[in-house]
């Protein structure tokens, strides 16, 4: 039963990429960049940080993060904690996509939840972030 779970949810991923990317393609966004900003939006991280708390690579967030700065969505400040790890935050520019994005999320989201009981999603989502922190925890 795991198994499939865990397909299905591969499977979902995929559709939410390209669900994602549609939303925010005319905004020059991808999902891959919308989750970068999404990940900074209350603070500034270092691309390690954001990288750790979404489960991608380093070099992946800092080729978006970077794609991102020469947009003007977001720029590099110090980091008080480590001298060359940068902070990642939004600029002004990149705080008013984000928000559009937010909007629209909110929308669409409500679209794809109408019908299904709330305690159906808040079992599916403690389900998922107990396999999650359970492979957090068996990583090396």
């Amino acid at each position: 039963m795991l198994t499939d779970l865990i397909l299905e949810t591969f499977r979902l991923n995929g559709r939410l990429l390209a669900a994602g990317d549609g939303l925010t393609a005319d905004l020059g966004l991808s999902s891959a960049r919308w989750q970068v900003m999404g990940a900074i939006a209350d603070a500034p991280l270092s691309v390690a940080q954001i990288a750790r708390n979404m489960g991608l690579t380093r070099q992946a967030v800092q080729r978006v993060a970077d794609v991102l700065a020469d947009e003007g969505l977001v720029a590099f400040a110090g980091n008080p904690n480590h001298r060359r790890a940068k902070l990642t935050c939004l600029t002004a520019g990149g705080r008013t996509v984000l928000d559009e994005v937010s909007r629209r999320q909110v929308d669409w989201s409500n679209r794809l939840s109408a019908g299904m009981a709330a305690e159906a999603i808040e079992q599916a989502l403690t389900v998922l972030r107990t396999l999650r922190q359970r492979l957090d925890a068996e990583r090396p």
